[in-house]
């Protein structure tokens, strides 16, 4: 079974309570349907906000088994090996030994902790937003390795060089795909 994001939304908060997860969750799943739309596998946009949706599912209750558990969650459910895979690459090198592999499990990769490198620079400027924020701004900060510093920087260029893509374009990308969500959630409320 391939969740909805509805569905990967409601099994979301069925293990995260937290404001600060449930935000991040909604984040990268916006995040990978624009870059479905951008890459060329718009019929494939749901699956890959689920799998943005889902890659965190066991992040709050069990850190120490991060991309171990949420797999034994997703199996007890029955829910499809390609999700089931493509939500645990994400920790690839940290906490599992899943190398991305689709086009789809290297953005996740990629972008799940630009996203949050992101979202933090945003809520430095006084709009506290990603509508005026621009690539420049994001490597300055980029550079301080204090800043942000949960938001690791290997990993970021990792992904960017498994999409075989510049850091200043995924950075780019990204911003824009981060734009594109806050306006499809905005319009939900």
């Amino acid at each position: 079974m391939i969740p909805t994001p509805e569905q990967a939304w409601e099994l979301l908060c069925e293990f995260n309570e937290g404001e600060f997860h449930r935000r991040h969750a909604r984040t990268v799943g916006g995040v990978m349907s624009w870059f479905a739309q951008e890459l060329g596998c718009g019929d494939e946009a749901a699956l890959w906000e689920t799998v943005g949706i889902l890659h965190d599912l066991d992040f709050e209750q069990w850190p120490e088994e991060h991309c171990v558990k949420s797999q034994e969650l997703m199996r007890a459910r029955d829910i499809d090996e390609s999700v089931v895979r493509a939500t645990a690459s994400h920790g690839y090198g940290e906490c599992v030994d899943i190398a991305p592999e689709s086009q789809m499990e290297k953005v996740l990769f990629a972008v799940d902790e630009l996203t949050g490198l992101i979202g933090a620079v945003a809520l430095m400027r006084p709009s506290k937003s990603v509508y005026d924020l621009e690539v420049k701004s994001v490597k300055k900060k980029y550079k301080d390795k204090r800043f942000a510093a949960g938001c690791s920087r290997e990993v970021i260029e990792q992904g960017a060089a498994m999409l075989g893509w510049e850091l200043d374009e995924l950075i780019g990308k990204t911003i824009l795909a981060m734009r594109a969500s806050q306006d499809s959630h905005s319009s939900e409320g």
